[in-house]
């Protein structure tokens, strides 16, 4: 395992880390697994079946919350970083422990979030779409969209962008650094750093780059600079990172992913949950409960966990993550971490990672280049572990089927990843009841994808 831990390392220096701090984390978790034990042997010597379950609900609901506030999750998340960067996380981390609780920050998100990102964002009911999945008898579920594609810039990336570029001007940094894979991201950290004059660095992988042309003149447009990266978003990650620990002093790295070292996963999923409460309200408005079904896409999971995060503690709705099975599970060219990755630490953090049996990174694949990432958030790693939330993947030609059926049944087009989520209705609603109410989170819209659908049109209709 500690060699497995070190080869994933290198964007954070991992000669300089010792791994006394991986034994001490181990050793802690088989302290913890052994305490959970034991409160279940003692709450299960009550009389009451039902007082037992709800015991054991409410400590896991509590343990949960304990280890977030150490950026752990069960055993995943944490900070496997170097000592030179010890420090600047614990002062991100205590600027954003006090902007949730800063009333007037909170006054100016909110401000933003309305005014310049265009919230609150349209809960849309699919009409043609729900006909389209109803049976011979005319029944099946009722989808509905929430509609991130509708922010500015076009994905629910700008929701974290302007939120965390707040933070960077409040600490007094001048220059903001970000990588990012489909380029919603990079546009949406272009554009608020615009907003709030922050100078602007995005690194993109030289693949991305080729496929997401349109995104990297919006950057460009914009004012940031674009760094050309050999290879895909993991590679731009790793000298996103480099760039930022060689400049802490004047420097603010702006993940928009819900991966790294805490409390960057937190962070972001933080600023994104803005997507599930909404959501919670206006279904309330729209049929007088919650939903019954959450769907997203998953790559490193900033959109799903955006959507999941206000429902995770309402057992009665099922929660959905649909990760990239590109050419398939067997073909070896896929993103599909959670179903068949293994533990491992990666940009600072453990979770599930598509790794060898060296431990060595595998490359990722998908025709949805945002999920093109070869780990996923520890948050999600352990919703996996836990059962709270079930995961399913679709191939690329699925995703591009979905990608043209949405164009052309609501005229929406959603983003190639997105496209993910969509395609998993095709096996999800005959399995449902007649009126299910399922809500797919479409984190993007799709403009930035149409030249690589019409590429692979005719291998669509082969």
């Amino acid at each position: 395992m500690a060699s497995s831990i070190k080869s994933n390392l290198n964007p954070f220096l991992a000669n300089k880390l010792s791994f006394t701090r991986t034994e001490r984390s181990i050793s802690c978790m088989k302290r913890a697994v052994s305490n959970n034990l034991a409160a279940a042997c003692a709450v299960k010597s009550r009389s009451k079946a039902l007082n037992m379950e709800r015991a054991l609900r409410e400590r896991k609901i509590d343990g949960v919350e304990r280890r977030e506030r150490r950026g752990k999750f069960g055993i995943y998340g944490g900070k496997f970083v170097p000592e030179t960067l010890m420090s600047c996380l614990g002062q991100l981390e205590a600027e954003f422990n006090l902007v949730l609780h800063d009333a007037k920050f909170q006054a100016e998100l909110a401000i933003a979030l309305r005014d310049y990102v265009g919230r609150e964002t349209p809960l849309y009911f699919a009409e043609r779409l729900t006909n389209y999945y109803k049976n011979e008898n005319g029944e099946g579920p009722d989808i509905y969209l929430k509609r991130e594609d509708l922010n500015h810039c076009g994905a629910h990336k700008m929701n974290n962008a302007i939120a965390q570029a707040m933070i960077a001007k409040r600490m007094g940094q001048q220059m903001v650094v970000a990588a990012t894979g489909a380029g919603q991201h990079g546009v949406a950290t272009a554009a608020a750093c615009a907003k709030l004059s922050l100078e602007c660095t995005i690194f993109m992988g030289s693949e991305d780059m080729e496929k997401q042309a349109s995104n990297v003149f919006l950057i460009k447009l914009l004012g940031a600079q674009v760094t050309q990266v050999e290879g895909s978003f993991k590679d731009a990650s790793s000298e996103a990172i480099r760039q930022w620990v060689n400049n802490l002093e004047r420097s603010y790295y702006l993940t928009g992913t819900v991966v790294g070292p805490h409390p960057c996963p937190s962070m972001v999923r933080e600023f994104q949950s803005i997507i599930g409460r909404e959501t919670r309200k206006q279904a309330m408005e729209r049929w007088g409960g919650r939903p019954d079904v959450v769907v997203a896409c998953i790559g490193s999971g900033s959109n799903a966990l955006g959507i999941f995060h206000e429902f995770t503690g309402d057992e009665d709705v099922r929660l959905v993550g649909v990760e990239a099975a590109g050419f398939g599970l067997d073909s070896g060219r896929h993103a599909a971490t959670l179903a068949t990755g293994h533990v491992g630490v990666y940009h600072g953090a453990m979770s599930y990672l598509l790794q060898d049996q060296e431990g060595q990174v595998l490359g990722a694949h998908s025709i949805g280049v945002g999920l093109q990432y070869p780990g996923v958030g520890p948050e999600l790693s352990f919703l996996k572990d836990t059962g709270r939330a079930e995961f399913y993947n679709v191939t690329d030609k699925e995703a591009l089927s979905a990608y043209q059926l949405l164009s052309r049944l609501e005229g929406i087009i959603p983003a190639m990843e997105a496209a993910h989520a969509l395609a998993y209705l095709d096996k999800l609603c005959p399995t449902l009841p007649n009126s299910t109410k399922v809500v797919v989170n479409c984190s993007g819209r799709g403009d930035k994808d149409a030249p690589l659908f019409f590429q692979h049109l005719p291998t669509l209709n082969a």
